[in-house]
């Protein structure tokens, strides 16, 4: 007898917005820890910065499995036994070489239950 699979894929669509300051976080709500983890960093900012069209907003579809219009950011360094996370790389974004280098903490494995050796990101256009 074979077991079923219980592992989930995840897909969701996430707010991402930047303070004052030109900070930016991701917006999950049911976060127990402190908000400074919530702030991206190295590099992810500019990556948000792009996807937002340099405004103070945007929201990304990210799923740990491809879908159709995504692009991806791919797992090159694995920080958890370090500084928690991992470093990523995302060579396109929306048909545009970047090679963008990003940090993404463990807040990542919050998000996903784990650490994705892919994330699969698109922007979500929004009415305003």
């Amino acid at each position: 007898m074979q077991l079923a699979k219980t592992y989930e894929y995840m897909r969701k669509t996430f707010r991402f917005y930047k303070t004052p300051e030109n900070r930016w976080y991701i917006d999950l709500p049911d976060w127990q820890g402190d908000i400074s983890a919530l702030e991206m960093v190295l590099g992810a900012y500019t990556m948000l910065d792009k996807a937002s069209e340099y405004t103070n907003e945007c929201f990304l579809d990210l799923s740990d499995e491809p879908f159709e219009g995504s692009d991806s950011a791919k797992l090159i360094e694995n920080l958890q036994q370090s500084i928690g996370g991992g470093n990523y790389l995302m060579e396109t974004f929306k048909g545009a070489t970047v090679n963008q280098e990003m940090w993404l903490c463990e807040v990542t494995e919050y998000v996903f239950a784990g650490l994705p050796e892919q994330i699969y990101i698109s922007v979500v256009q929004r009415d305003n």
